[in-house]
């Protein structure tokens, strides 16, 4: 496969999404169809390798050396599964992507076989903070779990994120997370 434009998961997803059931609000107003002057939200494509999909996932954390055989074996493992929902916003003007975030869909035994979503990777670019991005992004993530069925949605955050996914509705539980790490 070569990098094209072959989208992650069907973009109708991110279309038909409920938007009066967002929680967060927006000033000025934007949405998954209109994030912002010069923007738009889409599903990640192979192409991304070549946008700078990498350069704003290592604003998050450590990504390694990532040649683009391994990112289309991996992309094609995520869409395969149809379980990975990475969604970017890509600056057409510039032609980069300037933020992303992932939903993954876990599939359970308890709750009736249920699924539940996880958040992971939610990251816009230095150069794009404060236009609402990461707002949009988890509004988005949020509400195509319900969509897709999710009995929960979670993630991970520092103590000093909290504040940022109350907005959405999130809130700590009596949990507590663990690791074991075999990477550094």
């Amino acid at each position: 496969m070569l990098l094209d434009e072959t989208p992650l998961f069907d973009p109708r997803f991110l279309q038909e999404l409920d938007w009066s059931q967002n929680t967060a609000s927006f000033s000025p107003v934007i949405s998954p169809l209109n994030p912002g002057e010069g923007l738009v939200l889409r599903p990640l494509c192979t192409a991304d390798f070549n946008r700078g999909f990498f350069k704003v996932l290592s604003q998050l954390t450590e990504v390694g050396e990532v040649t683009p055989e391994q990112f289309i074996k991996k992309f094609e493992h995520m869409k395969k599964s149809g379980d990975y929902y990475s969604v970017v916003v890509e600056d057409t003007g510039l032609g980069h992507i300037v933020a992303t975030a992932t939903l993954i869909i876990e599939h359970k035994f308890i709750h009736s076989c249920a699924k539940r979503g996880r958040v992971e990777e939610v990251v816009v670019s230095d150069a794009c903070r404060g236009k609402q991005l990461g707002k949009l992004l988890m509004s988005v993530l949020t509400l195509l779990s319900k969509k897709l069925g999710c009995y929960k949605i979670t993630l991970e955050c520092l103590p000093k994120n909290v504040a940022f996914y109350e907005k959405f509705g999130y809130s700590s539980s009596a949990e507590v997370y663990m690791q074991k790490r075999f990477l550094d």
